[in-house]
């Protein structure tokens, strides 16, 4: 057993030598993705609803939850013809995958909410699963879901955007599909009632959208919620990054064209040119909603305190004089770029970085930790990569890691100048 990998390989690398911790499972419902980022960064909400529309020289600010659900069935291998119907379903259509998406000019930060996170104080006299957060939506609609994610986090939300499966397989689709790398053992998930059948052998994959949605489902292989959170911000960093291509703008119809056909939202889509103009300097931060189990139930209460040193904007100050923390760098960029990242990263005064190498991968180049979100967030700036912050990521206390993907040898093409630190300047 590896202990979580980034997505694939990484964690091996990082942990040779390791004590394993077990293996995350990925998302059992990925309906948010990068289809449901999307959708939410790029539209501006109308002045009709709670924000107001930003002027033309300033900065969009704005709050929006992204949730995914699954296709509800109505028979064994039919999904109902009304996907909205609340009655006749063989499964409710929870919302297992919860985002909130500050978004800020180019700033863009996600805090994930776990499925189980109590919405409020926990009352013993009632339902504990009506008392979840991803009950919310069954319950009560999109915008019960709205208030519960108001509740839980204490931030004011403008609007919100629900996607299913079938719409995310398109935009991912449209976005040239995932790169993923499949843990020893590889993945089988075989439901003939749901029509699934997907079997992949260990190693590197490219995967179509329909591909990719069954494969950031699978319950089996890859841990707890908290490791299917962090996998489907893996999967994100990676497609964000083709937003900025001329794919990504391609794929735009793809992506907007969902509303009524596997979204549901308040947000005004007309209000696109808005944020346009900073999509290309789009920097993406991710952070998990800290949380505490409740005794006797499964059910997780925010811990708020925490809160505060991982979301917001009362982080602690950037940290000034010589670095203490320790570097992990996982190098995928199949150019050697992380020797000559290593020396850069001595250079700034750094001195404790490990390189580990893994083959070439198409994985986003991105920071991630668990608790040293600040030292994190200065190396990501430095990078100019996105910073993640999760509770499975294979780093420790006082680590950080660093991913070299392939895109590095693109982004980060100035390291190629620099000697190796074994090489002579």
């Amino acid at each position: 057993m590896t202990r979580p990998r980034f997505p694939g390989r990484t964690a091996a690398a990082l942990n040779t030598g390791r004590r394993t911790t077990g293996l995350l499972r990925a998302a059992q419902v990925f309906g948010l993705s990068l289809a449901g980022l999307t959708l939410g960064g790029l539209t501006v909400l109308s002045s009709g609803g709670q924000a107001t529309q930003v002027g033309a020289d300033l900065p969009p600010q704005f709050t929006v939850l992204l949730a995914g659900r699954d296709i509800v069935y109505c028979y064994y291998h039919q999904p109902c013809k009304d996907q909205n119907q609340r009655t006749g379903l063989l499964q409710p259509p929870n919302t297992d995958t919860l985002m909130l998406v500050k978004v800020s000019g180019a700033k863009v930060t996600v805090l994930n909410i776990p499925r189980d996170t109590n919405v409020g104080e926990y009352d013993p006299e009632k339902s504990k699963a009506d008392q979840k957060v991803n009950s919310q939506y069954f319950l009560g609609g999109p915008q019960a879901l709205l208030r519960a994610a108001e509740t839980i986090t204490g931030e004011r939300v403008d609007s919100y955007v629900v996607v299913r499966t079938d719409y995310v397989a398109r935009v991912i689709d449209a976005l040239g599909g995932l790169d993923v790398t499949v843990p020893e053992g590889g993945v089988e998930w075989v439901d003939n009632a749901a029509g699934v059948n997907l079997k992949l052998a260990p190693g590197e994959h490219h995967l179509n959208g329909e591909q990719a949605v069954l494969y950031l489902r699978v319950r089996k292989g890859f841990g707890d919620d908290y490791g299917r959170i962090d996998h489907q911000k893996q999967a994100l960093t990676q497609l964000a990054g083709r937003l900025k291509s001329a794919q990504g703008v391609a794929a735009l119809p793809t992506i907007l064209g969902g509303v009524g056909n596997g979204v549901e939202t308040n947000v005004d889509p007309n209000l696109l040119s808005t944020l346009l103009p900073h999509l290309s300097d789009m920097k993406l931060s991710f952070a998990t909603l800290p949380t505490d189990t409740i005794p006797g139930t499964f059910n997780l209460a925010v811990n708020r305190e925490k809160l505060s040193q991982v979301w917001g904007d009362t982080l602690t100050p950037t940290p000034t004089g010589a670095p203490e923390i320790r570097v992990s760098v996982v190098d995928a960029s199949g150019a050697n770029l992380g020797n000559r990242l290593k020396r850069a990263l001595n250079l700034l005064g750094y001195a404790d970085v490990t390189v580990t190498p893994a083959p070439p991968s198409g994985e986003a180049s991105q920071v991630f930790t668990q608790e040293n979100v600040t030292e994190a967030a200065q190396l990501a700036d430095t990078l100019n990569v996105p910073r993640l912050q999760g509770e499975r990521f294979p780093v420790g206390a006082g680590e950080v890691g660093i991913l070299l993907g392939t895109d590095a040898r693109t982004h980060l093409q100035a390291l190629q100048s620099l000697p190796t630190p074994t090489e002579t300047p």
